[in-house]
């Protein structure tokens, strides 16, 4: 029994122990928060220590809120820290947005902060207004390219000026929107007027018509300027787009008469094939002469003098055709006999 005590008493003084070690290492801390009225007690210092939770963020973001007037318990701290989100960050933007009189619930700071926003920064940029390049140089592109009706491309470069808008940060556009609605607004006046001049005569008709568009709609800024910080002449697109196209046309028409061209080459050799097959007909045809005469001498259908009053015809016939000099040729090809007088009709 006596044993059983003594192994009480030494578990007793274990723990003891242990929570007077707890005590004298959270000590401090729980006196900071005490002395600056925002008193967090002891109990539950070690139960954000058993929970996992750093007490120290806690308690110092809770008496920066206490020393500024702004009253959240520290369960709705522990809740967000245990949440991922970041309590320093947050405690500053309500201390920041209290002195700079915006209404800014602790429940939609938390909101803004686990949405991945820097909801500091949101409230500094509500209080002190940041500028935005148009574009957005870091990305490669340094101009926004327009071309005017007359032809014309502009070369510009605007700046952006824009507030955040605290009831918006939750589910609104980022600043990449920004830049791309103020972008296609500068293409759009650009393209509708009618010269180049006009624009760099009056570039505050830019600005006057993208701020009329209302671009920051459903995003997380308000617009108040936009400036035309730099406007350049570029190429005459309308003189080169005219020069391909008509380079284009002079290549589609050298096409098209080459195509006709041989067309006509391939009608062309149709043509003298069929002559030459004709030619081939009549030859055939003229062979069949002699041999039609010699049956109708057979036949008894001609005779001795009508056959020499043939040659006759074709001797004179030659004649004539060698004198004109007709390169076809008339004269007939049937064989003429060894014998046969040649004479004169």
């Amino acid at each position: 029994m006596e044993f059983m005590q003594y192994i009480l008493f030494g578990v007793i003084g274990l723990i003891a122990l242990g929570f007077l070690l707890l005590f004298f290492r959270f000590f401090g801390l729980w006196f900071r928060a005490l002395l600056s009225g925002a008193h967090v007690g002891m109990g539950r210092i070690i139960g954000m220590w058993i929970r996992r939770v750093d007490p120290t963020v806690i308690v110092d973001s809770r008496i920066m809120l206490t020393k500024a007037g702004i009253d959240v318990a520290s369960d709705m701290l522990e809740t967000h820290f245990l949440a991922r989100g970041d309590i320093r960050k947050v405690s500053r933007a309500l201390v920041a947005a209290d002195k700079a009189n915006i209404a800014l619930p602790f429940q939609r700071s938390c909101a803004i902060d686990l949405a991945g926003r820097d909801v500091y920064e949101a409230v500094r940029t509500s209080v002190n207004p940041k500028v935005i390049d148009c574009p957005d140089s870091t990305k490669g592109k340094t101009t926004i390219d327009a071309v005017a009706r007359d032809g014309i491309q502009l070369r510009v470069k605007a700046r952006v000026t824009v507030r955040s808008n605290i009831e918006r940060l939750v589910g609104g556009a980022t600043e990449d929107t920004i830049i791309a609605r103020v972008g296609e607004g500068i293409v759009t006046t650009i393209g509708s007027s009618e010269t180049y001049k006009a624009v760099l005569e009056h570039p505050d008709k830019i600005s006057k018509t993208v701020l009329e568009k209302g671009l920051d709609a459903g995003t997380a800024f308000e617009i108040l300027s936009i400036d035309i910080a730099d406007i350049d002449v570029g190429q005459n697109v309308g003189a080169k787009l005219q020069a391909d196209q008509a380079e284009a046309d002079k290549r589609r028409f050298q096409a098209e008469a080459e195509k006709r061209r041989a067309a006509a080459q391939a009608q062309e050799q149709e043509m003298i094939a069929k002559v030459q097959e004709n030619r081939a007909k009549v030859v055939l045809a003229e062979a069949e002469i002699p041999l039609a005469i010699a049956e109708a001498f057979k036949l008894g259908h001609l005779g001795v003098m009508d056959y020499y009053r043939i040659r006759n015809l074709q001797a004179d016939t030659d004649m004539r055709t060698s004198i004109g000099g007709d390169s076809l040729g008339g004269g007939s090809s049937g064989a003429t006999p060894p014998n046969a007088p040649v004479t004169s009709s």
